[in-house]
């Protein structure tokens, strides 16, 4: 939301209620601010102002990022149909305003950042700002040194025509690794096996460049970043 904003939208945003509804509240003398009835639907509302709505403040609450520990069987959507979405684990006011930064498959479990602020989310997200992400794999098949040396130096995905940027590989066991990429093209990490001859059985992310998944957090759980986490990314 960017300020100064009309009270009409100010008080549909945060009230959540229909444009058409928060006008007829208006002309009823519903909507306060500063403790002074308004009945203009385009009075300008500043950031400062205190804007009441049936005698209940309204609170713009600016910028906010959650990190979520996302569990298998949740897409990362807004809304969806078929499934629950990731936004169903947050109890948070104004979530219509959030978005994804960094996707998550449904089968995929892990940090998924939700924030409000989409210059942040792009500088965390952007292939050219190259934030690498970290995955823990569980494979079908037993790995090799010389499948995890292709990664490292870049791998052919099917449809694509340039090799994968080189990849941080370590195997942890033999059907495990861990993978650090700082692209995302779409299932990229399952790709990736793939164009080495191996598959994934079980993905999770572990990290979005020095955003660390909490390992307080349970699976579904969530909590708001620390100031440094938001900061230093």
């Amino acid at each position: 939301m960017k300020f100064p904003c009309r009270l009409d939208k100010f008080l549909s945003h945060l009230a959540e209620l229909p444009r058409t509804k928060v006008k007829a509240g208006i002309k009823r003398g519903f909507a306060k601010v500063n403790g002074e009835t308004i009945d203009s639907f385009d009075f300008s509302v500043q950031a400062s102002d205190e804007v009441t709505w049936h005698d209940k403040v309204l609170s713009y609450l600016g910028k906010r990022y959650f990190m979520l520990h996302k569990p298998k069987g949740y897409v990362c959507a807004n809304s969806d149909e078929l499934h629950p979405t990731v936004f169903e684990l947050l109890d948070e006011p104004n979530l219509k305003d959030f978005h994804i930064a960094g996707r998550l498959d449904i089968d995929t479990t892990g940090l998924v950042i939700i924030t409000n602020d989409g210059d942040w989310s792009h500088q965390m997200t952007s292939p050219k700002h190259e934030k690498f992400k970290t995955y823990l794999i569980e494979t079908r098949d037993p790995l090799t040194e010389e499948a995890v040396q292709q990664l490292r130096e870049g791998v052919q995905l099917h449809g694509e025509k340039q090799l994968t940027k080189p990849a941080e590989a370590e195997i942890l066991a033999s059907y495990q690794l861990r993978l650090k990429i700082a692209e995302g093209k779409y299932h990229q990490v399952k790709r990736m096996l793939a164009a080495v001859g191996n598959k994934v059985v079980e993905l999770h992310r572990e990290s979005i460049g020095l955003i660390e998944l909490d390992s307080q957090l349970s699976e579904g759980e969530y909590r708001p970043l620390k100031e440094s986490e938001i900061q230093h990314n």
